[in-house]
């Protein structure tokens, strides 16, 4: 299986949320995460890219809006490598700091292939780290949905604006790169 790995943000141009506790990076939390899913999945057999940048979609709504970010984006790459799933990392941020857990995203929840990969890597994620469960929804504006060919998910892992969650996305990256990588893993074993 081929699996393209977005971490979302980037660490130079957009670090996506901060903690204000900490000023914990939402970017280099899924930076971190998204190479280690990479790790286990290649230890599992996947053939895996991974690129991340806020350059995500061909159209004006998705370019960067830094001038000096030119080249393919996100979607492109995932596309024209011919990924067979994509995955997309993040942390969620709220006002309310009371806000908690894990969510992740499908294009829509049709019963289709995003919405199955998007429970099997919710299931393990809620299963190996106990985060509250904030369920499988759909976002068809979300532009790394929207723009890709293959299933493709968006992860939030938790919440950087929450001090459980952040300790969490500090203490357990590792928990979550696993729980990542046997989601993709679990989906695959529905194909077979």
């Amino acid at each position: 299986m081929k699996v393209f790995i977005n971490p979302g943000h980037d660490l130079d141009y957009d670090s996506g949320a901060v903690s204000p506790r900490t000023g914990l990076r939402e970017c280099e939390v899924a930076a971190h995460v998204g190479a280690l899913v990479k790790h286990y999945l290649e230890a599992a057999g996947c053939t895996c890219e991974l690129m991340q940048s806020d350059n995500l979609a061909p159209t004006g709504e998705g370019r960067s809006r830094y001038a000096d970010r030119q080249g393919p984006t996100v979607t492109e790459t995932a596309n024209d490598w011919d990924a067979d799933i994509f995955v997309s990392i993040h942390c969620n941020s709220a006002e309310a700091t009371e806000a908690c857990g894990t969510e992740t995203f499908a294009y829509d929840l049709d019963g289709g292939e995003g919405e199955k990969l998007a429970t099997c890597i919710q299931n393990q994620i809620v299963g190996a780290i106990g985060m509250d469960d904030r369920g499988v929804k759909a976002d068809p504006d979300l532009l790394v949905l929207k723009y890709t060919v293959m299933p493709a998910v968006l992860v939030e892992l938790g919440f950087i604006s929450n001090a459980d969650d952040e300790e969490l996305l500090t203490g357990c990256q590792d928990d979550f790169a696993c729980a990542i990588a046997r989601g993709v893993t679990d989906y695959e074993q529905t194909l077979a």
